[in-house]
């Protein structure tokens, strides 16, 4: 497999977002070493992030740069948007859908001078389909979320509905896909839709997530079928690669420690992500519920009001940093409490650590919908939970044996799987395939 990748040239592409960015990496790290020429088109805010990896980078020109730093600039209607559907509908038509023959104008022209052999791009990159079909290009999506996929077996992506457990419960199912894809998601679905068939792309009108799960060659979820609901209906196209993970340096630093880890006995790991700046949604309320108690709570900001929280709940039983390698604390924790994020529950996952979730926006909801259905934690069906819901919720995953001995297991299928060496083999098999039609 390596022999047959050695020389390929790879182009990666991704919608500036970190967690659409990071997941990436690591793969990306793999693919160098074993001798392909890879490289990366995305937004000119991880230029530095791609000269440290050492992979030579694309920003984007023609395609319009939105981002979380400068989203409210480019869209300013936006804050004018209260129905929260409607708001929705709004960024998957001018964040996701509008920019997909813009990245395309993009990777023509970096295709002239970096004639690529095939291109991974994150889930919800747009230009999937149109550099697949336009350019004759083999495409790999690499699912950063949960899978999307539409189901007869399941609600819309995004209502964090459990999987149907009857025939009545199927019909309304299938009555909320008609409204997604004629009401609440019309004018994203119709664009995108107008958009492949403009390129002579067959396609059926459907969610976003849904169009670009089916147009690659191959969809690699990150994740595995113990974190996933089944389909009778299962894409041809999907496979699951377990926990691909941001690359990590092997330069030599100075591993996270503190003494304090020797003084209790009951450690929690907390964080929003990078993201989310609104600390009172969830750090602040566990910081609230454990100050001054037996339990060691240690919180990740992203580098949000680390210096007023270290003040306002300071605590010989807090510890409030910008960040730490979760790869590093995690094995000393217990609970990990989270707002959903999908590479730190990957995360928690492969260090057998269960969960209490608290997340609805930005798809965050499915992530939580997952742990709480699956029994790997608590979901709280919230992003902002009371001091006192967090305490009770951490009591129940801690004095509950069912939902660390369902990690455990869940674990042990996570860490069976090399994603990198799954990925290299998928990749091969797909340029196998596009060499053999040139014959």
């Amino acid at each position: 497999m390596e022999q047959q990748l050695k020389g390929k040239r790879i182009l990666f592409a991704s919608v500036p977002a970190d967690g659409h960015v990071n997941p990436l990496t690591g793969l990306a790290k793999y693919l160098q070493s074993i001798g392909c020429d890879v490289r990366w088109y995305t937004s000119e805010i991880y230029a530095d992030k791609m000269e440290d990896l050492e992979i030579p980078f694309y920003a984007f020109n023609r395609a319009v740069d939105i981002n979380s730093g400068n989203v409210a600039k480019v869209l300013p209607e936006r804050a004018f948007i209260a129905d929260a559907v409607e708001k929705l509908d709004h960024d998957m038509l001018n964040i996701f859908a509008k920019r997909g023959s813009e990245y395309l104008e993009d990777i023509q022209a970096i295709y002239r001078s970096f004639p690529f052999d095939l291109m991974i791009a994150d889930s919800l990159f747009t230009g999937i389909p149109l550099v697949r079909s336009k350019m004759k290009i083999p495409v790999i999506a690499v699912g950063v979320i949960p899978l999307a996929t539409n189901s007869v077996d399941l609600a819309p992506y995004g209502m964090a509905l459990p999987p149907a457990g009857n025939p009545e419960e199927k019909a309304k199912y299938a009555d909320l896909h008609d409204r997604v894809n004629n009401v609440m998601f019309k004018k994203s679905i119709d664009y995108f839709s107008e958009v492949l068939t403009s390129f002579g792309i067959d396609n059926k009108k459907t969610v976003l997530l849904d169009q670009l799960i089916v147009q690659a060659d191959f969809y690699l979820q990150i994740g595995t079928p113990g974190f996933e609901y089944e389909r009778s209906d299962f894409g041809d196209n999907i496979r699951f690669i377990g926990g691909l993970m941001p690359y990590k340096s092997t330069k030599k630093a100075s591993p996270w420690y503190n003494e304090r880890l020797k003084k209790y006995k009951k450690v929690l790991l907390v964080t929003q992500g990078t993201v989310e700046r609104n600390t009172k949604k969830l750090l602040e309320p566990t910081l609230e519920a454990f100050r001054n108690t037996d339990t060691l709570v240690i919180a990740t900001t992203g580098g949000f009001d680390t210096t007023r929280l270290g003040i306002t709940h300071a605590a010989d039983n807090i510890i409030i940093e910008d960040f730490i390698p979760f790869d590093q604390v995690m094995p000393y924790a217990d609970v990990y409490i989270t707002n959903g994020g999908y590479g730190g529950t990957m995360l928690s996952i492969k260090n057998k650590l269960p969960m209490v979730a608290a997340g609805v926006h930005e798809g965050k909801n499915e992530v939580c919908a997952r742990i709480g259905f699956f029994n790997y934690g608590i979901n709280m069906n919230t992003e902002t939970p009371t001091a006192e819901a967090v305490r009770n919720a951490v009591d129940e995953v801690l004095n509950n044996n069912i939902y660390k001995e369902n990690v455990i297991r869940l674990s042990e299928e996570i860490n069976s799987m090399d994603s990198n060496e799954l990925c290299a083999n998928y990749i091969s098999q797909v340029l196998f395939e596009e060499t053999k039609k040139q014959f």
